[in-house]
């Protein structure tokens, strides 16, 4: 048989689950109400990837990926990353105003690499999807001349 201390427990536990997903919906509501008036930015690219065709070993390339904040709020780029350090973005730190155009560029050195390369440049957002990735890809002949 079920105690009465049991049966407190039971209803204390139901109680704080059910307030917890009230705050849940609550907070959702709030974050949903502040995008409805302040906006969401939203980035739209020409193109999120680019092929160099073939490089000669050692030559460094570089392509602007061209965008447009489609959005109704500043667009942020928190950050632009490559896990190789053979591959640089750059892009400008200031919020992208709805509707202008923003760049980012990124340059590409084939110094040590031979062969099919596929390299990405993730970028951190403010947007709804957090995160965007952008590809490149290059053919790297290998440079036989020596000195």
């Amino acid at each position: 048989m079920i105690s009465r201390k049991e049966i407190l427990f039971l209803v204390i536990i139901i109680s704080i689950a059910f307030v917890s997903c009230s705050l849940n919906k609550e907070k959702q509501l709030e974050v949903n109400h502040i995008a409805d008036t302040e906006g969401v930015p939203e980035i739209k690219f020409d193109t999120t990837y680019h092929d160099f065709g073939t490089l000669v070993q050692g030559e460094q390339v570089a392509f602007t990926f061209k965008f447009v904040n489609k959005g109704s709020a500043d667009l942020i780029i928190y950050d632009a990353f490559s896990t190789c350090g053979c591959t640089v973005p750059e892009y400008s730190k200031e919020p992208v105003s709805p509707g202008a155009e923003g760049k980012i560029e990124v340059v590409f050195n084939s110094e040590g690499k031979r062969g099919m390369q596929y390299k990405s440049v993730t970028l951190k957002l403010n947007t709804v999807i957090k995160e965007k990735t952008l590809t490149i890809k290059a053919n790297v002949l290998a440079n036989n001349y020596k000195s």
